[in-house]
């Protein structure tokens, strides 16, 4: 399975659904929020077998602007054999 970086913008307007609606789902534990600094976001990081799955997390209302972007780790030696 990857790690996928679920990103879910929201307005304002929406934002006690959206967090309700995430808290309905189970994933709210899994989420970060900066809501509260002004920028209407979530994010998550899960693992999904592909960016459909990871994208499922999020409810459906929101989900139309949801990206689910996979995630990988480089280590030392990848970076050192880098040109």
């Amino acid at each position: 399975m990857d790690r996928f970086l679920i990103t879910s913008p929201h307005t304002e307007k929406d934002y006690s659904d959206a967090l309700k609606q995430v808290l309905y789902t189970g994933f709210i534990t899994h989420s970060d929020w900066v809501c509260a600094d002004g920028e209407h976001t979530g994010w998550a990081i899960i693992e999904a077998k592909d960016a459909q799955e990871a994208a499922m997390v999020v409810p459906p209302s929101p989900r139309s602007t949801t990206k689910a972007i996979r995630l990988n780790k480089f280590s030392p030696e990848q970076i050192r054999g880098m040109h």
